[in-house]
């Protein structure tokens, strides 16, 4: 069996500005008391693309994509 990719956010890092739920709103969710949740832990392989452009868009680097 091949990886698993996975998203990892580093809450203390995150300000909740919002850029990756911008760059990948089926992950990344910003509820109403700009709080950011990930909604996929384990996301499909096509969204790898616009996942990588929310890591770079992070101005605080809170997220990382992880291969389990």
């Amino acid at each position: 069996e091949g990886t698993i990719m996975r998203v990892v956010v580093d809450f203390d890092l995150c300000e909740a500005n919002a850029k990756c739920v911008t760059a990948c709103p089926e992950v990344f969710h910003l509820d109403d008391n700009d709080e950011l949740h990930i909604l996929e832990e384990h996301p499909d392989e096509s969204l790898r693309r616009r996942l990588e452009g929310a890591v770079k868009a992070c101005p605080k680097r809170a997220i990382t994509l992880v291969e389990d």
